[in-house]
């Protein structure tokens, strides 16, 4: 397996992507193709001992800033390490592409310069895994602010095909987020979605709330990438001011700092379950290629986590098994779009 990593992806690149492609190299054994500049990617390269692992630069020599606009960039920055990527897996000569880069930049050029979309899917979307016990599906988180409820169906859908293909659980659970689990709750948009979802051949098991959705109640929770990216970006904050905020009571004084010491390996079994970096990136389901999208402060470990979600991905045939369940659903309309 040939799995392509942006070296030149996330905030402090290429340090963090160079390492945690040398660990995916080390770990998983399959080639790994570091796509940026040749020159910052070889110095990078030179701290890790990585002589013996089946790793290869691809020079590209422009890069898609985070402070870019996603569509001018895409035009303007035909060698980017994006497209240059995105290419090797479009014409074949790589199976999957993993990025920490510009989430926007990697949509614009997966979609109208490279891969192009699943013939019937309207709309890819990010499906980002929860880092949390049941380790259920929020997808879309940020791919598409506004949405139409034929978009929700498919979102569903891609999914659905996803979480049992990758987490072996039959006939998952979908459900639509919603600020209310009756069917009357919700805005236009949800209540539109609920008898397309319905009537889909999913196993679709109504609205959920958010609480819900963290205690498991759905294996699937669909939303508008609006909606997504904001309950995303509230749970880690959450997350990470309750972690600092107990830190900060255990250092108190010193019963709460034995107390601390004690609880010690507790509290790090917690942190780990909790860490976004623990499941690497999101896929961006629906275009025509594997693709894992990193968030910009992805560490080495992240980088390494998204390579083994890329190989996951490419040895269950995702694209395929969503390309399939289009077929067998009412998730494509007579009048598709390509």
């Amino acid at each position: 397996m040939r799995i392509v990593v942006d070296a030149m992806g996330s905030d402090t690149h290429p340090g963090p992507d160079v390492a945690g492609a040398v660990m995916a190299a080390r770990e998983f054994g399959e080639e790994i193709i570091l796509v940026g500049d040749e020159a910052q990617i070889q110095v990078e390269l030179k701290r890790h001992d990585a002589s013996d692992l089946p790793i290869h630069i691809h020079h590209a020599s422009q890069v898609i800033e985070m402070e870019d606009k996603p569509g001018e960039a895409s035009r303007n920055k035909q060698d980017s390490s994006m497209h240059v990527g995105l290419r090797l897996v479009k014409e074949n000569q790589a199976d999957a592409f993993v990025s920490a880069g510009n989430t926007g930049g990697i949509l614009a050029v997966a979609t109208l310069h490279t891969l192009r979309r699943i013939r019937g899917i309207k709309r890819p979307a990010l499906g980002v895994i929860f880092p949390i016990k049941e380790r259920p599906m929020l997808i879309d988180h940020g791919a598409n602010a506004d949405c139409k409820p034929e978009y929700l169906l498919q979102f569903g859908l891609m999914g659905s095909q996803y979480v049992e293909r990758i987490r072996k659980i039959d006939s998952p659970r979908v459900a639509l987020l919603s600020n209310g689990e009756e069917e009357g709750k919700g805005n236009i948009l949800i209540k539109e979605a609920i008898p397309l979802l319905a009537d889909s051949g999913l196993n679709y098991v109504g609205n959920i709330e958010p609480k819900e959705f963290v205690r498991g109640g759905a294996d699937v929770a669909v939303t508008d990438g609006f909606t997504g990216n904001l309950v995303l970006k509230t749970a880690e904050s959450v997350a990470s001011y309750m972690s600092d905020t107990i830190r900060q009571e255990l250092t108190r004084g010193i019963f709460t700092s034995i107390g601390g010491l004690l609880a010690r390996p507790a509290f790090i079994r917690v942190r780990k379950q909790l860490d976004p970096n623990e499941v690497g990136g999101a896929p961006l389901l629906g275009v025509n290629g594997i693709v894992i999208v990193c968030h910009g402060r992805s560490n080495a470990y992240a980088i390494k986590q998204a390579v083994g979600q890329a190989r996951s991905a490419v040895q269950h045939d995702i694209v395929g098994a969503i390309r399939q369940g289009l077929e067998n659903s009412l998730a494509v309309p007579a009048n598709s779009e390509l």
